[in-house]
């Protein structure tokens, strides 16, 4: 266990209704790599006034979570493209005073696509308009692909607005469309919640899929997923997500990398 002392950097997360994962899964690295640092969530009554703290007091990252994703965004020196993208932060870094904004779920995404070498020639379902969805559509368009469209069943002016954006059709269903690749960005299937059983996507669309996308981490096999591993589909889990996010927050905060085995424990030890 690491002594905390006058040289200890701290990093924070701030959230509205603040987890436990982030806590365990940087103070689990921090201890396993030897590093003299801190990790503690927080919220926040006043996005402007925290992050002048953040500035001011020199603490060295934080990890940001709905609501302040984009209110926070005119209280930074610079905003790295990853969230220019998506006009989002996740992850501010301080340095001496220059607080730079990133987006890590970008990120995460755009290295899973490249890291699982999903063919850019799949065409694609997108559910979810959120703050989610909007980091992996421009993920996707980003990545190169091209054929596409935002599914948007309970708001489907908000999905054209979202898909409009990046170039894409919205629509309120599916029907009888049978896309190869889909993406799950919506809490169904997420424990805990009302839909916590149920597919994000109908059975035969699931079942016609060649790869799936579910950004849901707890639990990391969601009915969706489970149901594509029994078919033998191409599965990216919402825990690889919430791992690689973490861990490009870890390198920017540190500048170590962990090793795959290290990340791999920490998520566990974060999960659990």
């Amino acid at each position: 266990m690491n002594v905390i002392d006058r040289d200890t950097r701290m990093c924070i997360s701030l959230a509205a209704r603040p987890g436990n994962h982030g806590n365990r899964f940087h103070n689990f690295l921090y201890a396993e790599l030897g590093l003299n640092y801190v990790y503690k969530s927080f919220t926040s009554s006043d996005i402007g006034a925290t992050v002048g703290g953040i500035r001011s007091m020199g603490i060295r990252g934080a990890g940001v979570s709905m609501p302040y994703k984009e209110s926070c965004m005119p209280f930074l020196d610079v905003i790295d493209p990853s969230a220019a993208a998506i006009d989002s932060v996740n992850t501010i870094v301080n340095d001496d005073g220059v607080l730079t904004g990133y987006n890590t779920d970008y990120l995460a995404i755009r290295t899973m696509l490249d890291e699982h070498g999903i063919p850019r020639t799949e065409d694609f379902a997108l559910l979810g308009h959120g703050g989610m969805g909007k980091a992996v559509l421009a993920a996707l368009r980003d990545a190169g692909f091209t054929r596409g469209v935002v599914v948007a069943p309970r708001n489907l002016e908000r999905g054209r607005a979202l898909a409009e954006r990046y170039g894409f059709p919205a629509v309120a269903d599916l029907g009888d469309a049978r896309p190869q690749l889909l993406v799950n960005a919506t809490p169904v299937g997420m424990a805990g919640g009302p839909e916590a059983d149920d597919l994000p996507f109908p059975d035969e669309v699931v079942r016609a899929a060649t790869t799936v996308l579910d950004v849901v981490y707890l639990p990391p096999d969601t009915p969706m997923v489970r149901l594509a591993r029994a078919l033998g589909t191409h599965v990216l889990a919402g825990d690889e997500v919430m791992a690689l996010q973490a861990l490009e927050q870890f390198v920017r905060y540190t500048g170590v990398r962990p090793t795959a085995d290290q990340v791999a424990r920490a998520e566990a030890y974060a999960s659990a």
